[in-house]
């Protein structure tokens, strides 16, 4: 049996990697949760927990918004979400682009990664204005499209469309965790496999 396969240069790689990855997580706040019909809770859920067990297993940088809790009273990032991310601060903002508030821009361009992975509510507001903007500015970008949801499937679906034809890049929370991986001989395995257990215990 062969051994695991050498590992490219991990900030280089044209494929996502621990190193060259930067992942922000927008408006996982109760009310955003209420208000999306595009994806049942329990499914929604399964992806946004998993996706930030994922982030903080692989040492990811995550960047974590909220938006309307100092100016219109809204709750915070879901409690699920925030024991995922243990010690990550909230950026709140007023802005719904949260490309268009200083901090959380600020916070992305910090880390020097371009490869940067998205997820948020709603699908077709707070993830897709900074996508646009962000692939405006020359990053990679991908979004994580069973972690996230919009008002209705229509506006999900549309809002899809709108980020792949302007280059976003599809992918999913358990297509990630392998990205991040790629080879179950390599250390780390073990986190795809906690990821795997999270998620399909999540959905049963």
């Amino acid at each position: 049996m062969s051994g695991p396969t050498p590992i490219r240069d991990p900030k280089t790689d044209h494929l996502l990697s621990p190193d060259n990855a930067v992942l922000a997580l927008i408006d996982y706040q109760p009310e955003q949760y209420a208000g999306v019909g595009s994806i049942d809770t329990k499914r929604l859920l399964a992806g946004v927990i998993t996706l930030g067990e994922i982030a903080t297993a692989y040492q990811l940088p995550v960047v974590l918004s909220t938006v309307g809790v100092q100016s219109r009273g809204m709750q915070g990032t879901n409690e699920e979400l925030r024991a995922a991310l243990p010690g990550v601060p909230e950026i709140d903002r007023t802005t719904l682009n949260s490309w268009e508030d200083d901090d959380f821009r600020a916070a992305v361009q910090k880390t020097g990664r371009r490869k940067l992975i998205i997820a948020g509510l709603w699908t077709e507001i707070c993830v897709a204005f900074p996508v646009l903007d962000a692939l405006k500015e020359g990053y990679e970008v991908y979004v994580v499209a069973d972690a996230i949801g919009g008002v209705s499937a229509a506006a999900h679906e549309a809002a899809m469309q709108r980020m792949i034809q302007a280059g976003a890049v599809p992918i999913t929370v358990i297509g990630l965790a392998g990205e991040l991986q790629r080879d179950w001989g390599r250390a780390g395995a073990d986190h795809l496999r906690a990821a795997l257990r999270g998620w399909f215990g999540r959905m049963r």
